[in-house]
């Protein structure tokens, strides 16, 4: 052997797998399709792959914990952090898990806001994950579609919400902010805008054959394996289960509104791709009505809590329908000003778990094509 292959170099940066035919790669936490977060130990042999470990931990934020140290009020930016990319929903079962536990009702406009700027940030949502998916199997063209439609969309929600990205309008009680005068005419030339170009996104990536030989048969996740590890979101309903926590455990004014849950039976990273994109078909749907509907009044309550507010003793949870799967958020309080504790159920967990198992077998060039279709965000994960 190589006098330079010998000794400790060797041994820290060329490690044999279980095997002697298998070998151990890491992809991640500096692979593109990784997107820094992420690192996932491979055991390779050959190109198949053997054993896949998530590595989870490179972002971890401490939420839950930090919840501890602040008081209900300023724990609430803080949600806009755990999944950056529809911290909405995370707004939502927070504020709905409060107002339980507090018995505080929230003035109907203010449901009509909450759900309107969370489906627009859904869409959001799944406008970068398509763009972000099609980067990670190599195509560029398809994420400057999706980011120049996805800037409409935030001029939208800064003029509501005061951010662009890590949202925080949603108060116990209502919203920070009410919708001006020239929303609902911006969001209607929006939605026709969108509707126009969805075909246009159908010619350039669903039907082009290399996405289809690249994702189709790939990454089979059946409704008995997303059971096992509790998937939710479209990853459940890209395997032929329709379970939506909008519909399944409703929740603010969603039983108002005519729209459907999108449903896969083919359980391939395909299935979940087609998923995502119907969901912003229906998101659409149902924010046109809502803004049909919305009724004047109030957007928040008149004595809304103050940041040294106190909430009764006791606990509640609330579940939500983010762009990942069932948001859960569990409050215990012991009537003070800080939180005693609080338990977030990010959906991003369950769904990765299922990797492991999904991948053994799969080739290594379809580890991104799986990876991807999950749609992770990894301080959701890490909470």
């Amino acid at each position: 052997m190589n006098t330079f292959l010998e000794g400790d170099f060797y041994t820290n940066h060329f490690e044999k797998g279980a095997d002697e035919h298998t070998m151990i790669l890491n992809m991640g936490p500096q692979h593109p399709s990784t997107h820094g977060v992420l690192r996932v130990i491979l055991e390779l042999d050959g190109e198949y792959i053997v054993r896949a470990e998530p590595v989870l931990g490179y972002l971890h934020r401490m939420h839950e914990k930090m919840a501890e140290t602040k008081t209900w009020v300023q724990f609430m930016p803080n949600m806009g952090r755990v999944d950056y990319l529809h911290p909405l929903a995370w707004n939502h079962a927070y504020v709905g898990a409060v107002e339980k536990l507090a018995g505080i009702e929230v003035p109907e406009r203010a449901e009509f806001i909450r759900v309107i700027t969370t489906e627009l940030n859904r869409i959001s949502s799944h406008l970068i994950w398509w763009g972000a998916y099609l980067l990670d199997l190599g195509a560029f063209t398809p994420i400057m579609y999706a980011f120049d439609d996805r800037e409409y969309l935030l001029d939208m929600m800064q003029k509501v919400t005061g951010a662009r990205l890590t949202y925080s309008n949603f108060r116990f009680g209502g919203v920070v902010h009410d919708l001006d005068d020239g929303f609902a005419d911006k969001c209607r030339i929006f939605i026709k805008r969108l509707r126009d170009r969805l075909p246009m996104y159908k010619d350039l990536v669903t039907d082009n054959v290399i996405l289809r030989k690249r994702i189709e048969e790939i990454g089979y996740m059946d409704e008995a394996m997303c059971t096992r590890y509790g998937a939710s979101g479209p990853v459940v309903r890209g395997a032929g289960v329709k379970f939506d926590t909008r519909v399944a455990e409703p929740y603010s004014i969603y039983d108002r509104f005519d729209w459907e849950v999108p449903v896969y039976h083919e359980a391939d990273s395909m299935a979940r791709y087609m998923v995502r994109m119907d969901e912003i078909k229906q998101s659409l749907r149902i924010v046109e009505q809502a803004l049909d509907q919305i009724p004047e009044g109030e957007h928040i309550i008149k004595k809304a809590p103050k940041p040294t507010w106190k909430p009764p003793v006791g606990e509640a949870y609330f579940s939500t329908e983010g762009a990942r799967g069932k948001v859960g958020v569990h409050v215990v309080s012991d009537g003070s000003k800080n939180p005693y504790r609080i338990k977030l159920r990010a959906p991003g967990f369950s769904n990765l778990s299922l990797f492991a198992e999904c991948a053994k077998g799969t080739m290594l060039a379809d580890a991104v094509a799986i990876l991807g279709s999950l749609d992770m965000v990894i301080p959701e994960i890490d909470r």
